[in-house]
């Protein structure tokens, strides 16, 4: 019989715009937050009196709304939906250049700068809050958590790494592109790319994904200087943390998350595989064991 395979070790920013915007059939709140005078976008589903605080980051061809609020009728897919069921309110932000925030000047991203962004807005959440955040990213967006939690932990309550893309002694050559960003077209072919496992995610709920892909992020985001992911570092990982990977996950290495979670200092750390699960879990049949395993190890962390 399959299962869920547990391993357990027991800048100043200011709101510039609040806007509700229909997010399919449902609505989020949609922030403006000022990240070094940069506006971020960032989509709210609270509940009352919540148990804690949530903040999504994206992967890294799509944006938080397809990724995490992806309403399909007569299926639950969106996460941000599920953890608020749990009693968690639950914040997405849309790093340069993805959904509803614009490219800055320059027309590309990097790490330094995307976990500087983060940090912005986490800080606004704990203001707004009073709490500290637990922090989850998917793909990439589990890479940019990380070095936004090595270089600013203080607003970090818990951090998640799902579908965490490192391969084992990974270094990454030096990237300095010249010139413009080459602003290529997003396709229908990788918006459906993930989905791998068969009879995980119905061709409607694929179809609904895609479209809603394209709708968002019809351009791809352009990186630079990725270089500065050698940055990675576990052992500096101050916070708790908890590792979620996919069974049938491409894009993970196993040998690095064991690697990793050697490295992570602070006890309070899990790895959780998910039977069946690969790199878009959050959107399969694997959804509930997924949000089972995020929650249960925040409310591990209470105990």
């Amino acid at each position: 019989m399959k299962q869920i395979k547990l391993l357990v070790l027991i800048p100043i920013c200011f709101v510039f715009s609040i806007q509700a915007v229909f997010s399919q059939d449902k609505y989020a709140t949609k922030h403006t937050v000022m990240a070094d005078g940069h506006p971020i976008a960032v989509w709210e589903k609270s509940v009352k009196d919540p148990k804690g605080i949530i903040l999504l980051h994206h992967g890294r061809t799509w944006s938080s709304l397809p990724d995490f609020d992806l309403q399909v009728e007569g299926e639950d897919l969106s996460l941000m939906d599920g953890f608020n069921e749990r009693g968690y309110s639950v914040w997405a932000m849309d790093a340069r250049g993805y959904g509803e925030t614009p490219r800055d000047d320059t027309g590309w991203n990097t790490p330094n700068r995307a976990s500087k962004d983060i940090s912005i807005v986490l800080q606004w959440l704990t203001d707004r809050t009073g709490e500290k955040i637990h922090l989850w990213g998917w793909s990439m967006g589990s890479m940019l958590s990380q070095l936004a939690a090595q270089a600013f932990p203080e607003n970090i309550a818990s951090l998640t790494l799902f579908g965490y893309p490192v391969r084992l002694d990974t270094v990454y050559p030096k990237d300095e592109p010249e010139g413009e960003p080459p602003r290529e077209a997003t396709t229908a072919e990788a918006a459906a790319s993930d989905f791998i496992v068969p009879g995980a995610i119905s061709q409607k709920a694929i179809d609904e994904y895609v479209r809603h892909s394209l709708e968002a992020d019809p351009v791809r985001a352009d990186w630079r200087y990725q270089d500065q992911y050698n940055q990675l570092d576990g052992s500096v990982l101050s916070m708790p943390v908890l590792l979620l990977q996919g069974e049938f996950d491409p894009l993970t290495d196993t040998n690095m998350h064991a690697a990793l979670f050697a490295q992570l200092p602070n006890g309070n750390k899990q790895w959780v595989v998910l039977d069946d699960g690969d790199h878009a879990a959050l959107l399969e049949k694997s959804r509930g064991k997924l949000i089972d395993a995020s929650i249960n190890f925040i409310e591990w962390l209470d105990k």
